[in-house]
């Protein structure tokens, strides 16, 4: 306990942690607010629960804090700039223009960002009159619902979603950790005292009694500590450098050991937040009376398909995501010009197919993990575990809250690091965080 309040005093001392951490609440604190925020002509005692009753609309109001189920300028969250960020991706692998633009450096990215602003406009549009008409008309939480009300209320639903965006940037550039990750995350544990203690109330009235709500309890510490078990996870591939000779001295110390860290999870939450993006599009298609046995199946999230679908599509995002994160070739070019080279293994083209094979390896259990506790909230409620809570011993909410909580405290003990300061762990590191003697690359960076 002394050392933590030893690193609490720390973080205090340097001025621009301070600062960058402080920054970053505030914007948060105005995130939370604006998600309390009701768009006009609504009836709040309609809307009060009525669209986070279950399903899809639970996950989407999980989310988004809450947001969605009051009829908040924040409703939409910041889903659909996930959703434009993952189009604009996408067109980079398959579109010669894109390519080109994500070759040109800064200037590159400033014109992609601004197309990815455009799409998320364009998406929120779209997604906009269908959140309406299916969560507040056919609940009857609008009051006068005419074509001014429909206009001004899609229009504060995307500058609701533009505004979120905004934030995110500006906590990634100007704060702690990912701007986007942090309000997704913040949305998520809103929701996580409520969900615990609905959970122990359902126990405690006789649906299992105590004991039961203390498994769930262990059970869902137990999914905590084998998440960032993973998440942390590194495959470490050893690398030398030939010795340079100045004189009669060797200008290199190669008594140290370098290596190169390959993640397990390299992609991090990422394709968990866009493989949920992309299940929330038939939601927002089908229509409340709709027929539609797949459109329908795709709406329950306890279902074989959505379960399915969901699964597939994160162990897809999965290789994508670490394929455009991490380049072999780029790291083995890079390995050679420094003179490092894999112990065995001729540099060059050798060397980056080596790195290939072992990232293929590496990503393939890696991918079906998450896959794997992506679709566990479905199987806690097959076992009798309340929705609220069981939305959290696993799934999407777990991994990105597992996520970006560890790669957040990372950035801090970076700082207090830098500064010769003791690390957030015992013995000043926290699993998984680069030390001095890493191999450093374009692409590399994590999340």
């Amino acid at each position: 306990m002394k050392k933590f309040i030893d690193t609490i005093k720390n973080i205090w001392k340097v001025e621009e942690l301070r600062n960058r951490i402080l920054l970053t609440l505030g914007l948060i604190l105005i995130y939370r607010i604006g998600s309390f925020i009701i768009l006009p002509g609504i009836d709040q005692n309609q809307m009060n629960g009525s669209s986070a009753g279950g399903g899809l609309a639970g996950i989407l109001d999980l989310f988004a804090g809450g947001a969605f189920s009051k009829a908040s300028i924040m409703a939409l969250g910041i889903m659909p700039y996930i959703s434009a960020s993952i189009i604009m991706q996408l067109l980079g692998m398959a579109v010669p223009v894109v390519q080109k633009m994500q070759k040109e450096g800064e200037s590159g990215r400033r014109k992609i960002n601004g197309y990815t602003r455009i799409l998320t406009i364009l998406i929120c549009a779209f997604q906009g009159p269908s959140y309406l008409s299916l969560y507040v008309v056919d609940q009857g939480g609008a009051l006068n619902p005419d074509m001014m009300w429909w206009t001004t209320s899609i229009s504060l639903l995307i500058a609701g979603t533009m505004f979120a965006m905004w934030l995110g940037e500006r906590i990634t550039d100007k704060g702690v950790g990912n701007g986007i990750s942090l309000l997704i995350t913040v949305g998520i544990l809103a929701r996580f005292p409520q969900a615990v203690f609905g959970e122990f109330l359902e126990r405690n009235s006789g649906a299992g009694g105590i004991f039961m709500f203390i498994v769930e309890l262990l059970v869902f510490f137990a999914i905590i500590m084998v998440t960032v078990l993973i998440v942390q996870g590194v495959r470490r591939v050893p690398i030398n450098y030939a010795k340079r000779v100045v004189g009669n001295a060797n200008a290199a110390d190669t008594g140290q050991r370098s290596y190169i860290p390959l993640k397990v999870n390299a992609s991090g939450v990422m394709p968990i937040i866009f493989a949920q993006a992309i299940m929330t599009v038939p939601g927002m298609l089908r229509g409340q009376e709709s027929t539609n046995w797949f459109l329908a199946e795709l709406s329950d999230f306890t279902s074989f398909t959505y379960n399915a679908v969901f699964a597939i599509l994160i162990i897809v995002f999965t290789y994508f995501y670490t394929a455009i994160t991490i380049n072999p070739k780029q790291i083995a070019d890079d390995l050679k010009r420094g003179g490092g080279f894999v112990p065995g293994i001729k540099p060059g083209t050798e060397t980056a197919d080596f790195i290939d094979t072992i990232l293929s390896r590496i990503t393939f259990p890696g991918s079906f993990f998450l896959a794997a506790i992506a679709i566990i909230p479905a199987f806690a409620i097959l076992f009798g575990v309340g929705q609220g809570f069981a939305m959290f011993m696993g799934g999407t909410s777990m991994l990105i809250m597992v996520g970006v909580v560890l790669d957040t405290l990372q950035q801090i003990e970076t700082y207090l690091l830098n500064r010769h300061y003791d690390g957030l762990m015992e013995g000043g590191k926290i699993r998984g965080r680069r030390s001095s003697n890493e191999f450093n690359s374009q692409g590399m960076g994590g999340i």
